[in-house]
């Protein structure tokens, strides 16, 4: 029997996908809000996204089981939430579940009262007790029992966990005035350095994520310190990742996260954030290193979102799925037999680099990986390392043209703000590293997209899906568009993106601002659909909107010599600083704040003739926390610039901690300035 229910109104890949599950889902909106108030029943959220497996996994099993969606049809108020549409709510409910189990993940699964309260969760439930774990029609009906027969101990339960939500918002900081000790940058890195992977690279144990922004920490480090272990594990990392079966070897792009310590078997999903993240980090480390791989994956990274993730009018995508045809990485993977048929005779050079076997490296198929030195197989096969790579890239044009006739995974075609954000950051870092016109074209036409979809009726949005804006803009999504007009105008050198910046800060501090407190709710004060206004400070999968918003008013105070946002920036990172020294893995993109603040950001203006020419020759630098500016002719608005023009030569102004050293004409005396 075919059913339909109201999920097939929404736009959302992943609400569409339950469109046809004989649950009485609804959306998150007024109409199951007040239905649940009016029959006074509790609410059942479930959480997820379109490219999660497990999410799928539950579906199959309980979501499409008529039996079971009876029981969850007769005795709740069914609502089904895109995580990526509603992060506030994800975030809220997550905080009550690992409240309650002391975990999360997704699918999450939570009850709450007709209050919108939560008083019982999980995650995955499967349709049979297994894995320790209650069925989830065991679940449904040990709840219905608790609200039927003792709905005061519920409500208690529900009223302590929304107290303990609204609490957990100052856990992390101490709002006194604290010292800021160059020592604790040893500290932070020591601890990264504790948990690392000295083999594979990374930190800890599997499930492995990308950890960017430790990885970013300790580059700079490096880089401050003269600190080669730092550096080492830095780059161990990236090298690790790029070589691994968490980097797509034919086709480019990475996925989320790798399911074992050695980066071979990923959870196959693509996302959008991941990917930005990690072209910011490798732009980095090219700068530190100049090494060509870097470059290359950039590339090929860029490219894949490029070809695969773009929308034609110039926005990204969010994610591809895990899953083709109902099984996990079928996509990506290959048989040995398939690849010698298609190679011939480069097939055993191509196994050999790859790791293919006849029995596999990953449940009876193989994953490409790279576990072994490539200069190594080369001298093996009596090849020089260009005839090597001639032949490696030949073989994989074959495969990635033989892999494009498979059906596809699941394409999840929202496009949001903040994701794209964070991608043009990542796009401007890359431009400059490597001087391409095309990367800061691309970033130029997302940002114009942005503007013209997301702002509509004097007020920014979440996502656009099929061309409609839903949702208030979060923080994280102002946030990050801040930054990205940062990012692109110190190589496009168009000024109007920082007064953009600095409007978008005003309207973040007026609609987000806690007036009692240095931090940013993370949604608008006229929100109201929400038990709580959080505050996210940790960083996650994504960083923390609180820490980038701490970078943009130490930027934009230098920029628009406003001393009162410097002095905002500095209270929120000092508030964290013990958070930030004890936990450097949750905090890792708030300890490279930090690091700036120790250090000193530096003020580097460019002005005459030449100017695009040289600042292109400083975007290759590798130089940290810094404001750069430049301009061809006399500039009066902006102080970095003021004064500065001199109409026969071309020169470079550097700044930190309010004292300047005297003007250079060349690179070169920038580089020897900058060591000293």
């Amino acid at each position: 029997m075919k059913f339909t229910n109201r999920l097939a109104k929404e736009t959302s890949p992943y609400l569409l996908q339950h469109a046809h599950n004989p649950v009485d889902w609804y959306s998150w909106g007024d109409e199951a809000l007040n239905k649940a108030v009016a029959e006074h029943k509790p609410i059942l959220v479930s959480i997820g996204y379109a490219a999660c497996h497990w999410c799928h996994v539950m579906e199959r099993e309980s979501f499409e089981d008529e039996a079971t969606a009876a029981v969850m049809n007769q005795h709740f108020i069914n609502i089904k939430i895109d995580r990526e549409e509603r992060p506030d709510l994800d975030h809220i409910y997550m905080d009550a579940v690992q409240a309650m189990s002391g975990s999360g993940g997704w699918p999450l699964n939570v009850f709450l009262t007709p209050e919108k309260k939560p008083f019982y969760g999980g995650t995955y439930f499967p349709p049979k007790r297994a894995f320790n774990r209650m069925s989830w029609t065991e679940v449904l009906l040990a709840v219905n029992d608790a609200w039927q027969n003792r709905q005061k101990e519920v409500t208690d339960q529900a009223e302590a966990l929304t107290a303990h939500i609204n609490q957990s918002n100052g856990v992390f900081f101490q709002p006194v005035k604290q010292e800021i000790k160059m020592e604790d940058l040893d500290m932070i890195s020591e601890k990264m350095l504790a948990s690392a992977d000295k083999q594979w690279g990374g930190f800890g144990n599997a499930p492995k994520f990308p950890q960017t922004f430790s990885i970013q920490f300790l580059l700079r480090h490096a880089y401050y310190a003269k600190n080669e272990e730092a550096k080492k594990q830095a780059l161990l990392s990236l090298d690790k990742m790029i070589s691994g079966g968490i980097y797509d070897q034919l086709g480019g792009g990475f996925a989320r996260y790798s399911t074992d310590e050695k980066w071979l078997a990923p959870h196959f999903e693509k996302m959008l954030y991941d990917n930005a993240l990690l072209i910011s980090v490798m732009a980095e480390a090219f700068q530190l290193t100049g090494k060509k791989h870097y470059a290359d994956c950039i590339k090929e990274t860029v490219s894949f979102l490029q070809t695969e993730m773009r929308d034609n009018d110039g926005a990204f995508y969010s994610a591809y799925d895990a899953d083709s045809e109902g099984v996990e990485g079928k996509y990506y993977t290959w048989a040995k037999q398939e690849i010698m048929e298609l190679l011939g005779k480069d097939a055993d050079i191509f196994c050999r680099t790859f790791d293919i076997t006849d029995k596999g490296n990953w449940e009876h198929t193989n994953i490409l990986w790279m576990p072994l030195d490539r200069a190594g197989i080369a001298k093996e096969n009596n090849l020089t390392p260009e005839s090597f790579d001639e032949t490696i890239g030949r073989c994989k044009e074959l495969l990635l043209k033989a892999r494009t006739k498979r059906v596809k995974p699941g394409l999840d075609d929202k496009i949001l703000l903040g994701w794209n954000a964070l991608l043009v950051t990542a796009l401007s870092k890359a431009a400059g590293a490597l001087s391409d016109t095309s990367m800061m074209q691309t970033a130029a036409r997302t940002i114009e997209f942005i503007e013209k979809n997301f702002f509509q009726k004097d007020q920014w949005f979440h996502s656009v899906q099929k061309g409609q804006p839903k949702q208030p803009a979060f923080l994280d999504d102002l946030a990050y568009l801040v930054q990205a007009y940062i990012a692109l105008q110190e190589i496009s050198g168009d000024h109007e993106l920082l007064v953009k910046a600095e409007a978008l800060t005003k309207i973040i501090n007026e609609n987000y601002a806690d007036e009692n407190e240095a931090y940013f709710y993370y949604t608008r004060r006229d929100q109201t659909d929400v038990i709580a206004r959080k505050k996210e400070l940790h960083d996650g999968a994504i960083p923390s909107p609180n820490g980038v918003m701490a970078f943009n008013l130490a930027y934009l105070s230098i920029v628009f010599d406003k001393s009162e946002w410097m002095e905002r920036s500095v209270q929120m990172v000092a508030n964290l600083r013990s958070a930030i020294t004890k936990y450097p893995a949750s905090f890792g993109y708030w300890a490279s704040l930090y690091q700036s603040l120790i250090m000193g950001i530096r003020e580097i203006a460019v002005v005459g003739k030449t100017a695009i020419q040289l600042n292109e020759e400083i975007n290759r630098l590798y130089i940290p926390d810094r404001v750069l500016m430049f301009s061809e002719t006399e500039n009066d608005t902006f102080t970095l610039l003021k004064d500065k023009f001199q109409a026969h030569q071309t020169l470079i102004y550097l700044c930190k901690l309010y004292s300047c050293k005297q003007p250079v004409d060349s690179i070169t005396k920038l580089v020897e300035l900058l060591q000293n």
